[in-house]
């Protein structure tokens, strides 16, 4: 490979990270105004979601509807999903990647509740029709805690299967969030020693 085929090679990877980063960041913005359509375009026709304890929903009809079933942005109500912390791993032909994400998740509902959380996303995505979409969405919730009750007084359940849309699959992986300890898979070797991550027992 010549010096200017490398350069080449390196401003193409360097535009498809950009690409994925920037399709994921879009995401946590429309989840923030509750712009569920606009969520639901940026996945691939035959992409998953996964989102804490509620299922798998395959498909972005299906995805669709369950991003309908969640609350709507109105008069005393807040959402923030801060997405933090890319990791992007690229295919060498730059027609896939996998990414790790974290969240940090505020929710607010006037005179009922107050949230705070953090979410680990582990997601892949997918070149389709010329443009990178989401192939799968995997979001573990790592804690959920209220904010008058902070980490001491232990964590609040994260969502479960919704009554009126049922799953495709049922909850893929067991595992719960704080006070509990759960790392989720890491998709990368150590990027030092190459050595593929395992999960530790605390």
């Amino acid at each position: 490979m010549t010096e200017l085929e490398q350069l080449r090679a390196e401003v193409a990877a360097l535009k498809a990270e950009r690409s994925v980063i920037r399709l994921q960041t879009a995401y946590g913005y429309y989840v923030d105004k509750a712009q569920w359509n606009e969520a639901a375009d940026l996945f691939a026709r035959d992409a998953t979601l996964e989102i804490a304890a509620r299922g798998l929903y395959r498909g972005q009809s299906r995805i669709r509807a369950y991003l309908h079933e969640l609350p709507r942005l109105q008069y005393g109500v807040v959402f923030n999903h801060m997405q933090l912390q890319p990791l992007i791993t690229l295919a060498e032909d730059l027609q896939s990647a996998r990414g790790r994400w974290r969240a940090i998740i505020e929710v607010g509902f006037l005179g009922r509740d107050e949230l705070c959380g953090e979410a680990t996303y582990e997601n892949e995505y997918v070149v389709e029709d010329g443009v990178w979409k989401i192939a799968k969405l995997h979001c573990f919730v790592t804690y959920y805690v209220r904010w008058t009750e902070g980490w001491s007084k232990g964590g609040v359940p994260m969502g479960s299967m919704l009554e009126h849309l049922p799953p495709d699959v049922r909850q893929t992986v067991d595992y719960h969030p704080f006070p509990d300890v759960y790392i989720p898979p890491y998709h990368y070797p150590n990027p030092v020693t190459g050595r593929p991550w395992t999960q530790e027992q605390p």
